[in-house]
């Protein structure tokens, strides 16, 4: 079951016509969410992202979308699917409506609700083999559209293809500059030594809710200092640790490179620490 405008119903009954913007121009926006027993991991950072997001798109956010509106609407999406009491994923979805070629002819919001079941409640670290390459058919372009969650994600859906082609688990992304971005589906960390670098919103990687989460976290540690700085390609070999972040996943641990292996001891404390910040949320 899907929640579209307020609107529970099945998703084959969902009737979205070739004529939304979301289809047609990728006219649109995303969220996605990790909810536990009905708790909204981070809820108040995802809801400042959308609006914020919202307002550089030029959206007219509706008066009803509150935080509290749109968190009933996500909780009562869970609940008709059976998952109240367990871990979801939800995708939270916002499109400028119908009708106009590239300018709008209206100023009506549309959004859709999807969730799926998750396996795991809290975050843990995956020790299997987890390969990375870096993505150099096509670069993301430093600036603040690079950091908004948009429908148009075909950077991601290419090196997604490439990675599988190549039996790559991710892949990592440059900017024009030549700096390594982020990775597919996620923030990209670096550490060496006691330094924990990660690349600026400048640079043009996503203004990722774990990210944010990390950077809090790693800023109370004493052993290690954080860096928000550009990473290039030849720093990636030479790195103690590289992982990658986001919501559903938690921290991602980088285990092979090319030629080098890499060791998961910060992540793993990382993790600890993440796993207690959402218990204390």
């Amino acid at each position: 079951m899907v929640n579209l405008n307020g609107t529970i119903l099945d998703q084959n009954e969902v009737n979205i016509t070739l004529e939304n913007r979301g289809y047609k121009y990728g006219d649109a926006l995303f969220e996605t969410l990790k909810v536990v027993h009905s708790k909204i991991f981070f809820w108040e950072d995802h809801y400042f992202r959308l609006m914020a997001s919202m307002r550089i798109l030029r959206m007219e956010i509706p008066m009803e979308f509150t935080m509290e509106f749109l968190e009933q609407e996500i909780i009562k999406t869970i609940s008709v699917n059976g998952l109240a009491k367990s871990a979801a994923r939800v995708r939270l979805n916002i499109d400028r409506g119908e009708g106009g070629k590239y300018t709008p002819i209206t100023k009506k919001i549309n959004y859709s609700i999807v969730v799926d079941e998750l396996e795991n409640e809290f975050y843990t670290i995956d020790t299997k083999p987890y390969t990375v390459d870096l993505f150099k058919d096509y670069y993301m372009s430093p600036g603040l559209l690079s950091a908004i969650k948009t429908n148009n994600k075909i950077i991601n859906v290419l090196g997604s293809i490439y990675a599988q082609e190549n039996s790559f688990e991710n892949c990592l992304l440059l900017n024009t500059n030549k700096n390594v971005v982020e990775a597919l589906n996620g923030n990209l960390f670096l550490v060496k030594g006691k330094t924990i670098k990660t690349p600026p919103l400048e640079d043009g990687c996503l203004k990722g809710i774990m990210r944010k989460q990390l950077i809090e976290i790693i800023a109370k540690l004493e052993d290690y200092e954080l860096l928000e700085a550009s990473i290039s390609p030849f720093e990636l070999q030479k790195a103690d640790e590289l992982f990658t972040t986001n919501v559903i996943t938690g921290i991602q641990p980088i285990t092979n490179y090319r030629k080098k292996s890499f060791t998961a001891d910060v992540a793993t404390l990382l993790v600890e620490k993440l796993n207690i910040k959402v218990r204390l949320s």
